[in-house]
């Protein structure tokens, strides 16, 4: 089953929906039944069946066999956020007194959860250096439950070997879960190297609107029924059909987005390499990064995120670099259509706990769909000031 089949003809069954060849946004919440006996049987299977919206509407429905497709994953859940899709699925699968392992540097909402809320309630994490597998392995204990993966990370991108980590995890009958944000399922398929669980955020490539905020859990029909019909149903995390529907929308171009980005990246980033002013680039395709070799094996292609240092003196000189630009865009996250800047001194002067394991001069990009040229010269320009 290919992408483009996946994207633009899987779940859709247009005879139910007057040949309609865009699915409807069904908005009921509450669904009626001809006798007692079919409300009997559809109950017995929320997760499949029209009840009620929080459980599975028409229009996710759609989406979810999609997304589980493009992952090679069994089914998928979809939520509010990524941060509740990834707080669902942990804390689906622990209990009191159990021990994580999860890399360092985690997107940040994942380390507040796990040095804050699920702490409070017995639940220990340990985080190591991910790009070395016998540092898993060390991390081991008897009460170890959960590996949490990303791969890469969002700001450096550190990259852990993902087969290495699944043997280990399975060997020791640990959960592994891995946020596959960065990559998407277009460039990298984790289930598909063994681990258990993962998360998307779909605020990022996935909408690439920046008009959605949702997450993504994908899995086997084991795990997924298993965190539907406890946490998923408990904590209401389920999107409304007409964000459903701009998700479905923005699957049509995921493949064409993903690898005009892609291209795009690599052409502003071979520019960027020679220039004088530049100290370091941070970019998991870059044939000087030390683990080149494993993003090769591991991913397709990379996406459009990258981070760079530049040779300044002090915070002020990137503050003047960051302003001067003007094609792309200051803000957080990443992964839409537009390109964007976010330079990680913005968070020096409070002390920000996220920022203080960054240098002053790292700033991160996220290019989008804008021509490279214009990119270019954008940056050209505002490195000329420093």
């Amino acid at each position: 089953m290919n992408q483009t089949y996946i994207t633009n003809h899987l779940g859709e069954d247009r005879e139910n929906y007057y040949g309609a060849v865009s699915p409807p946004i069904i908005n009921s919440i509450n669904f009626a039944f001809d006798s007692v006996n079919q409300m009997r049987d559809n109950m017995r299977d929320e997760l499949n069946h029209s009840i009620y919206s929080s459980g599975c509407n028409p229009t996710v429905a759609i989406l979810r066999k999609k997304i589980a497709a493009l992952a090679g994953g069994e089914d998928a859940l979809i939520l509010n956020s990524g941060s509740t899709a990834m707080v669902t699925a942990i804390l689906s699968n622990i209990e009191y007194g159990d021990h994580i392992i999860c890399v360092d540097n985690p997107y940040f909402n994942t380390k507040k959860l796990l040095d804050g809320t699920i702490k409070k309630f017995g639940v220990t994490t340990s985080y190591i250096d991910g790009k070395d597998v016998a540092n898993f392995e060390k991390a081991i204990k008897p009460n170890t439950k959960l590996i949490i993966l990303e791969s890469p990370t969002s700001i450096t991108f550190e990259m852990q070997d993902i087969e290495a980590v699944v043997k280990l995890a399975k060997a020791n009958n640990i959960i592994t879960i891995m946020d596959n944000s960065y990559a998407s399922p277009i460039f990298q398929k984790p289930l598909k190297l063994g681990v258990d669980i993962t998360i998307h955020s779909a605020t990022k490539y996935l909408a690439g609107h920046s008009d959605v905020i949702a997450g993504i859990i994908i899995s086997s029909n084991k795990y997924i029924k298993k965190i539907f019909q406890n946490e998923f149903s408990t904590f209401g995390g389920a999107i409304s059909a007409n964000t459903a529907w701009l998700l479905l929308r923005s699957l049509r171009t995921f493949s064409l987005r993903m690898n005009h980005i892609s291209q795009n990246t690599e052409t502003v980033i071979a520019w960027l390499k020679n220039h004088p002013k530049v100290k370091q680039i941070y970019y998991p395709f870059d044939k000087n990064n030390l683990q080149y070799d494993l993003a090769k094996k591991q991913m397709t292609k990379a996406s459009g995120l990258f981070s760079l240092k530049l040779k300044v003196e002090n915070a002020r000189e990137v503050e003047r670099f960051v302003n001067a630009l003007q094609t792309f865009h200051l803000a957080v996250s990443w992964g839409g259509h537009e390109s964007l800047v976010f330079p990680l001194c913005v968070l020096a002067a409070d002390k920000h706990e996220f920022c203080c394991k960054f240098s002053f001069d790292l700033i991160r990009f996220s290019i989008g769909l804008d021509e490279p040229d214009d990119l270019i010269e954008d940056l050209d320009r505002a490195l000329s000031i420093i």
